[in-house]
């Protein structure tokens, strides 16, 4: 009647792993989301301060290449004015020319003074011509200066222009990169999941409904004692025959999940709060744990397991699964946990 009991509870269904197994596969998305965003928006950030850094150098190209286009149509405006001068002197030597010849055909006496007059109206007025000729071709120089300025003004408001337009194609670019990735992300994700889903289901059929064999959330948790004895690392004969039914499980779901997907199997060794004796063949629970873990990847591995996909660590008694200091609790958490994920 005992044993009848006993079966009837075995076959209770417990909805709390998979409700825990669910939760912890949305936290794992949520966190590859979060690493890729991180991702972009660092991407994003380089290009956009490397595209600030050229725009602020063909402003400043620009601003100087403003600052001598005025002043060479300053220096231009200069000229212009003395050239009106000097046309305006011209003029007036032209008159008064024009007046001493008057007086010279009419005049008697005055002829030869007016006549010198006129020489050196004459001397003056081709001085003026030359200084007139020389500021004419400093304002035709100007006006190619000012021609060749107005060019290179234009051909930097083009290349910034460009320049403008490469980065709003490396934003876009950039936004598209990064969806695609958010996709990539998530459909591996996904994929792991499913693989782990399966991995988890043919253990739960190859290894027997014990006690001491459970899921904890997205592991799969050995007790101590059912693969160890008290204080050692060595598997007992037992544990070997768990170990070996995990390495077949394992090396089956390897010929199914695609070589893109870079999947390990963490075995993390856990201890209780029990301090080791001095005297015994491990200094503290650290090295007992690290040992233990370390026993299970070469046992794998001598099955055939690859060595690149196990990873072996030990946390001693610091990441407890059950508080308090009962011998309940410290028998859960001696343990051997086994987890499928990415590297």
């Amino acid at each position: 009647m005992a044993l009848a009991k006993n079966s009837r509870r075995d076959r209770r269904v417990d909805y709390w792993p998979g409700f825990v197994d669910a939760l912890s596969t949305l936290l794992l998305s949520i966190m590859f989301l979060l690493t890729v965003f991180v991702l972009a928006q660092f991407i994003l950030s380089r290009e956009i301060s490397g595209k600030d850094e050229v725009l602020n150098r063909l402003n400043s190209q620009i601003n100087e290449l403003t600052q001598l286009l005025a002043l060479e149509q300053s220096g231009k405006q200069d000229l212009e004015d003395t050239l009106a001068n000097l046309q305006s002197s011209l003029a007036s030597s032209e008159s008064e020319r024009s007046r001493l010849q008057q007086l010279l055909d009419s005049g008697t006496g005055t002829a030869d003074l007016a006549q010198q007059r006129i020489g050196t109206l004459r001397g003056e007025l081709d001085a003026e011509k030359q200084i007139s000729a020389r500021a004419l071709s400093q304002v035709d120089l100007l006006n190619q200066q000012i021609a060749a300025l107005r060019s290179q003004i234009a051909a930097v408001e083009q290349a910034l222009q460009a320049s403008e337009a490469r980065d709003q194609t490396s934003q876009a670019k950039i936004a598209d990169l990064g969806r695609r990735l958010n996709v990539a992300l998530a459909q591996r994700v996904q994929e792991l999941n499913r693989y782990r889903s399966d991995f988890f289901g043919r253990l739960r059929e190859i290894l027997s409904d014990r006690e001491n064999i459970r899921i904890v959330g997205d592991r799969f948790v050995f007790q101590s004692e059912v693969l160890f004895p008290s204080g050692g690392n060595e598997l007992n004969p037992a544990g070997q025959v768990e170990m070996d039914k995990l390495a077949t499980a394992l090396l089956d779901l390897a010929k199914e999940i695609p070589p893109e997907i870079n999947w390990v199997l963490r075995v993390d060794g856990h201890t209780d709060n029990v301090p080791l004796s001095g005297s015994g063949r491990y200094a503290d629970n650290w090295e007992l744990s690290s040992a233990r873990a370390t026993s299970v990847v070469k046992f794998l591995i001598s099955k055939g397991v690859p060595a690149n996909r196990l990873v072996a660590a030990g946390f001693g008694e610091f990441q407890p699964i059950a508080e308090g200091d009962s011998p309940e609790a410290r028998a859960t958490n001696r343990r051997i946990e086994l987890k499928l994920t990415e590297r």
